[in-house]
Formats: structure tokens, sequence, C-alpha cells
């Protein structure tokens, strides 16, 4: 196994930072939470910070991350985070990893899982971590409307 960690960036009104992957990569023009494997020797909570700031060109505290759980998947394990943000800054895609990014609200989120428009692997991860998250969001920046 080894370690795939996301993050679930929260603004100050509550709307969440989603991703669109690029058209090169596994899962094509899919949406997620900026996502991706941990190093070796890097723990789930720095994976999910490094691959935040590569993706989006966005930062947050260590401390900031809280768990909103781990799904064991067929060869990895993922861990989903959220984490707030003062106000909803304008992220800075790389274009390798990251075709678009955009701030939404969680109804919007779920609309879009619903939809089938997330990349595959996140309609098991929702359908194990969606309650959780959509306290966690509540808990550390907004109400999710």
């Amino acid at each position: 196994f080894h370690i795939v960690a996301s993050v679930c960036l929260v603004g100050t009104s509550g709307r969440v930072l989603m991703s669109l992957r690029a058209a090169s990569k596994e899962y094509p023009l899919a949406w997620e939470f900026p996502a991706g494997s941990a190093l070796r020797g890097e723990s789930s909570r720095a994976g999910a910070l490094r691959e935040l700031a590569e993706e989006t060109g966005l930062r947050v505290a260590l401390d900031d991350l809280v768990l909103v759980g781990r799904v064991i998947e067929e060869r990895a394990l993922f861990d989903l985070w959220v984490a707030p943000i003062d106000g909803e800054p304008t992220p800075t895609p790389d274009p390798e990893e990251v075709q678009d990014a955009e701030w939404v609200t969680l109804d919007e989120v779920e609309r879009r899982w619903h939809a089938g428009v997330f990349a595959t692997p996140w309609n098991a991860r929702f359908e194990q971590l969606w309650e959780v998250l959509v306290e966690r969001v509540a808990d550390v920046g907004g109400n999710g409307e």
C-alpha cells in the first residue's frame, strides 16, 4: 500500500476548491480535490500539503489540516483532509496536473459527484466519507451552503 492524500480546501465563505484533472492524466478532465501520492518517508499530512501546493499554488499550515477519514483502496490508503483558508484565493494550477480549479458549494460537489464527472475513485471515497466531510467543512470554515 501507499498513501494517497487529498485536501478539501475550505474558503471563508464555506465554499470548497475543486480541481479539474489535466487532459493528459489518468481520469482526464474529471473533477477532484487536489490529491496525490505521498513520497517515501513523507507523512499523509505533508504529502497532502505538497500536492495542494504543486497543483494549485496554495498553501496552508500543517496544523490546519483536519482528517475527514481514510479509505482502504485496492492499491492505496486514501486520506482526505480539510483545511481552512482565508477568503477564496485564486489558484495557479500546474497545467501538467490541473486544467482548471474553482470554488464551489458542497451542494455543487455533490451534484457533480452524482452526475459522474468526478474521477472514478472518488465515488467510493465519497460514499464512505461524505457525511463526515460535510461536518468537517462546517467545523473548519463554513456552512457549505
